[in-house]
């Protein structure tokens, strides 16, 4: 039976990164059938997440990759001390459905799937600034400037991917998974993957820090695990 004696409450309200946002929202919701407390949850962007935040709108918490938690947290916008690691995330190349699938064993078939397609579809997030990263690394800027198809924030490199925007396309694989129209062709081979760490905390403008903290804590539990799986994360202890 929930606690009825916090539904009379104002909702915890936060804002999250779509690539955590299905899992966060899932759990929120068995997190609220636990509590009787309500627990409103608002995905998008993470630079629109990020900016709203550090604007000095009010929510109870905020869940985004770890450098812009950091950010916010120079900023006076989160409580350092709140800090959880919700989840990890990692980076997986897809395909439109029907496609001819590239392989991805070894980073040279990383790179002659980019060097192959068109059309590469990326993020503003942190999947899209590390293959930028590699594609000027691997000195292949010039060649595949034109190519890069850049997904606006909110809007899954995935959808333009099955739009047929973009012939590949490289993102999370929470962003990924389950989408219709594509086949995710598997994660970016070793020495090409980045491993994205998604932070919780509680932000300094929250209306209850205590329940807020509560909750985290909870986010961060072995019992959450299962759920993260589903939605393409694996989850991680309280940093």
């Amino acid at each position: 039976m929930p606690d009825t004696r916090c539904s009379a409450e104002a909702p915890l309200r936060g804002i999250a990164s779509k690539a955590v946002a299905g899992a966060l929202a899932a759990l929120c919701e068995q997190r609220a059938a636990k509590t009787g407390r309500p627990i409103k949850v608002e995905g998008t962007g993470g630079v629109v997440a990020f900016d709203r935040v550090a604007a000095g709108e009010a929510f109870d918490f905020v869940v985004l990759a770890e450098n812009a938690i950091d950010d916010l947290a120079t900023r006076g916008r989160v409580d350092t001390a709140s800090r959880i690691v919700f989840a990890l995330s990692t980076m997986v190349l897809a395909v439109r459905a029907g496609a001819p699938v590239p392989p991805l064993a070894t980073v040279d078939d990383l790179r002659s799937a980019l060097l192959a397609a068109p059309r590469i579809g990326y993020s503003t997030g942190p999947s899209g600034q590390h293959l930028l990263a590699l594609i000027e690394r691997w000195g292949l800027a010039a060649t595949l400037r034109e190519r890069l198809v850049l997904a606006a924030p909110g809007v899954s490199v995935a959808s333009r991917v099955a739009a047929g925007e973009a012939h590949i396309g490289i993102q999370q694989l929470s962003e990924m998974q389950g989408v219709p129209g594509i086949t995710i062709a598997g994660p970016l081979p070793p020495g090409a993957q980045l491993t994205t760490a998604f932070v919780a905390a509680v932000c300094t403008s929250a209306n209850d820090a205590g329940a807020t903290r509560a909750l985290l804590d909870w986010l961060a539990a072995d019992g959450t695990q299962a759920t993260k799986l589903r939605y393409g994360l694996s989850g991680a202890r309280p940093a």
